[in-house]
């Protein structure tokens, strides 16, 4: 936990005092990635139209019946500095989706430049398959930083998921997958047109200047060896 709130901590030094970011001349921008995947998202359809609203009830009236399409897997990441959100849609929940999303990453910024992951000790963020792609990078290119265990609330973008959950996928109904994909894919258009930038508050008091700018060194020191 001290390790993930001091990356928050070393996050919210990239700023200044009116709230700009503070791009490095000299040295490699550091993008903090809040990554994680939210599987099973069930693709529902109506087994007939829903009903508007009366003179009588303010309601949307829907059968109870549903159909079943099948379940997409998103995986997504939230760029710390920009409030922007990354997002990759599959049909699996393999390593090879968590590279898929990591080369869309790699794509987005600058070669020089070091990207941050923090996300959870899921096996496909650690497998075989994904040191292989991470070997093919050069070195320092992504930095990992894992929450501990049942710790999944110090990831920012679960906070993004809950959002992501009330205002679009609750009540959501398709006529397919397609369609269920297309609609996530819009919804992270309409959020990435007003980016919100996320800031950690909750239990930061502990964290000090001096031990983020340490600790900053110290993973610069490994990004570059």
């Amino acid at each position: 936990m001290h390790d993930v709130l001091l990356v928050y901590k070393q996050v919210s030094m990239q700023f200044d005092e009116n709230g700009q970011l503070i791009i490095p001349a000299d040295e490699p921008m550091v993008h903090t990635v809040s990554c994680d995947e939210k599987p099973g998202i069930q693709a529902i359809a109506t087994t007939g139209e829903d009903l508007r609203p009366t003179v009588g009830n303010g309601y949307v009236m829907r059968d109870a019946e549903y159909k079943r399409l099948g379940t997409l897997s998103l995986l997504a990441g939230i760029d710390l500095l920009k409030g922007e959100a990354i997002p990759y849609v599959s049909t699996t929940h393999k390593s090879s989706d968590f590279i898929e999303l990591l080369k869309k990453l790699d794509d987005r910024y600058p070669e020089r430049d070091i990207i941050r992951i923090v996300c959870d000790n899921h096996s496909a963020h650690k497998s075989k398959e994904t040191r292989n792609y991470l070997a093919t990078r050069p070195e320092g290119r992504f930095v990992f930083v894992f929450t501990p265990k049942h710790g999944s609330w110090l990831n920012m973008i679960e906070s993004f998921f809950s959002k992501m959950t009330k205002q679009m996928l609750k009540g959501i109904r398709v006529e397919s997958k397609e369609e269920l994909e297309r609609r996530i894919y819009l919804y992270f258009d309409e959020v990435n047109r007003e980016p919100v930038v996320y800031r950690w508050s909750y239990k930061m008091d502990e964290i000090s200047v001096v031990e983020a700018i340490e600790a900053g060194v110290k993973t610069n020191e490994v990004c570059n060896s």
